[in-house]
């Protein structure tokens, strides 16, 4: 309100009380009453008030307030914290019910509710109050009634909060129950992330190994090849020479053969009695030519020995042949003869 207005309700003001009443309020001024702390009294009678503000409720040092003939349909919810009110006239307004916390004015005496469209409980306990003595039996009724409402608001209330809890534990439990899926979960996934790691890092060596046995096996088939292109080059390197050495050995055999056989020939013809056959005649003129020729050469005193060596292994090779001639002659019918001693060269 404004000051002027402020000042209007100083003019209303007669010592405890305050006459606001047929002033055409729609709206009560709760600002500018809280500016009077004195008063006690308050009529706000014959307006058009719909409502009270819940500022309203803080005017605890009210103990009077006439409300009647105005446009209430509802009062606040906190009107309890009015604990000074004593008398309040709500006669003729559009109250229905009333808040729960109207029990907790304690301190109501009188009360008056003719002429408002109240639910049917609450207008058995209002009565008529037709005079002083109903309008005190109405507030104390009406107080008791709200009491049971209050208890009754109060026990659901219980039953709403543990309710409440109940869900809320039942939300808690599910709430846990998840968490530990979610933990079992997020558990398993790990362990199957590790088993996977292993058996993707077991596999990886695996295949590590793999490829070394491979690496190997062709470092060593590459050797293989190594050393059988190197054998092979040896072989071929090799089989020339060996060829050489086989054919001369065999070269030398041959000779050592022939050499033995001409011996053979030479003492079968010079020691048996088959030399005076026409076959060992010039075998053993040959011989004898030959030895001759030896001695009339002037050779060295080391040659003539190795002669006379060469003749005395001679005549055992041939003691030994003609030892042995007649294992071979009796099968032919030929009749050995005593050896002639070969002639020695003379110095």
């Amino acid at each position: 309100m404004s000051k002027n207005k402020v000042l209007n309700l100083k003019d209303k003001v007669d010592g405890n009380e305050m006459d606001l009443s047929l002033c055409n309020l729609t709206e009560v001024p709760v600002k500018e009453l809280a500016a009077f702390p004195k008063v006690t009294v308050l009529d706000l009678s014959c307006n058009n008030i719909t409502s009270l503000p819940l500022e309203f409720c803080s005017l605890s040092h009210l103990v009077k307030v006439d409300l009647s003939k105005n446009q209430l349909t509802v009062l606040p919810d906190d009107l309890g914290r009015l604990g000074n009110l004593q008398h309040l006239d709500l006669y003729n307004n559009k109250l229905t019910i009333l808040p729960v916390s109207f029990s907790q004015l304690k301190n109501l005496k009188w009360l008056d509710l003719k002429d408002n469209p109240l639910e049917i409980n609450l207008a058995k306990a209002a009565g008529d109050c037709l005079d002083e003595k109903q309008c005190k039996q109405c507030a104390a009724k009406v107080l008791q009634h709200m009491r049971i409402l209050q208890e009754e608001v109060d026990k659901e209330r219980e039953r709403r909060l543990l309710k409440d809890k109940e869900l809320e534990k039942k939300k808690e439990t599910k709430q846990r129950e998840r968490e530990a899926k979610e933990r079992e979960a997020r558990k398993r996934e790990k362990a199957e992330g590790k088993e996977r790691k292993r058996k993707e890092y077991n596999a990886h060596m695996a295949a590590l190994a793999v490829q070394e046995q491979k690496n190997k096996r062709k470092e060593e088939k590459k050797k293989r090849n190594g050393q059988m292109a190197a054998d092979k080059k040896a072989a071929a390197e090799s089989t020339p020479k060996a060829q050489r050495r086989s054919l001369i050995g065999l070269l030398f055999k041959l000779l050592l053969l022939v050499l033995l056989g001409l011996a053979g020939v030479v003492g079968v013809c010079h020691l048996t009695g088959l030399k005076e056959e026409a076959v060992c005649a010039p075998i053993n003129i040959a011989v004898d030519d030959g030895l001759s020729w030896i001695r009339e050469q002037e050779v060295d005193v080391r040659v003539r020995e190795l002669v006379q060596e060469v003749d005395i292994r001679a005549r055992e090779l041939l003691q030994k042949l003609t030892s042995l001639a007649p294992h071979f002659l009796e099968p032919l019918g030929v009749a050995p003869t005593a050896t002639e001693p070969v002639e020695t060269l003379e110095n």
